[in-house]
């Protein structure tokens, strides 16, 4: 089991993490490997630390009996993900679709999936802030049976 300090550790380095990799992968932080083909924008950044931060916020609350939430956080994290990268960056977007496809189609409601990815991810965080402490429960039921 972790301690606070050892569980704040961990999804600091999610978050941070996170944030390093999706931006280098992006482009989003510039880097000699990979060479960003769209413009980079404010909201770009700003759905990559949310996204980041989300993940972080994500593996904070997790505990060891609620991982059905899993899902959810993937598929918040992938819309996050579609979101800030570049649309014609991606390889496996652009075998399926024509470059002029996912510029016309998905570029212009890249925001809308930011927006998706951010109330998935609020209200899968707010769901497990408002579910009782497995861990509360079982420190209140250990001090009674004392």
């Amino acid at each position: 089991m972790y301690s606070p300090s050892n569980h704040h550790r961990r999804a600091a380095l999610v978050t941070a993490g996170s944030f390093a990799l999706f931006g280098v992968v992006t482009g989003l932080i510039p880097n000699p490997i990979y060479v960003r083909m769209v413009p980079r924008t404010p909201l770009d950044y700003l759905f990559l630390g949310l996204t980041a931060a989300f993940l972080g916020a994500y593996t904070l609350q997790r505990t060891a009996t609620h991982r059905g939430d899993d899902a959810t956080a993937t598929a918040g994290a992938a819309l996050g993900v579609l979101a800030f990268g570049c649309p014609i960056c991606n390889a496996l977007l652009l075998a399926l679709f024509s470059s002029s496809a996912l510029m016309t189609y998905l570029d212009p409601v890249r925001p809308l999936l930011g927006a998706v990815s951010v109330v998935l991810f609020g209200g899968l965080l707010y769901a497990r802030w408002k579910r009782p402490c497995e861990t509360c429960e079982v420190d209140s039921q250990h001090h009674a049976h004392r």
